[in-house]
């Protein structure tokens, strides 16, 4: 049973850690992808499961690799398995799907709606700290050593997705991003809100 976690372990910890390979084929290059006429999806969606492979096979032959083997590490892991959901719930909320995908990112015909209330009135990318805290309670509980690098990488290309998004959100929406970003944090949310 513990053999069949780590390999979901390690495959989770493949698609999420290379969510910013994905959004840095579309917030560098949001005007070219707006360009565009066809199906956009049908070209960035292959191209990230090409990376999923990749990174699969880079780190295939290091899957069984451990740094521990302590079932009680599963009982750590869990409270970051539930902020993880938490927080994608929450992220969720006043969200469009299409805004989670990037749909608007890429093509115009979709809402351009910048959301700053429930949680994101504390956070400005909860969805992407879920990811970070899934990864977290995946590396706790599998021990893998290959899961902590990929969470390693996920942390180090996040931080440069993220400027990106900001940048890319900013010229956008503007002044009205550019209040937000200075008033609320990217990915620590804030525990108490201010009054404005």
């Amino acid at each position: 049973m513990l053999g069949i976690l780590r390999t979901v372990g390690w495959l989770f910890a493949i698609v999420l850690s290379t969510i910013p390979a994905y959004w840095f084929l579309v917030h560098p290059r949001a005007e070219y992808w707006r360009s565009r006429r066809g199906a956009r999806f049908g070209i960035l969606v292959p191209l990230w499961m090409a990376i999923w492979i990749g990174v699969g096979a880079i780190t295939w032959p290091w899957r069984h690799v451990l740094l521990y083997d302590n079932v009680l590490c599963w009982l750590a892991a869990a409270p970051f398995f539930v902020a993880g959901f938490y927080l994608y719930h929450r992220g969720r909320a006043r969200f469009s799907f299409a805004q989670l995908i990037g749909r608007p990112e890429i093509q115009d015909r979709f809402e351009q709606r910048l959301v700053t209330t429930g949680i994101r009135a504390r956070v400005r990318h909860p969805v992407y700290l879920g990811h970070l805290c899934e990864l977290i309670g995946w590396s706790l509980g599998t021990g893998l050593a290959v899961v902590y690098i990929l969470a390693g990488f996920a942390i180090v290309s996040g931080v440069v997705m993220i400027r990106m998004e900001d940048e890319e959100l900013e010229r956008r929406f503007g002044e009205a991003y550019r209040h937000y970003r200075r008033s609320t944090p990217a990915v620590i949310p804030r525990l108490v809100l201010r009054a404005e």
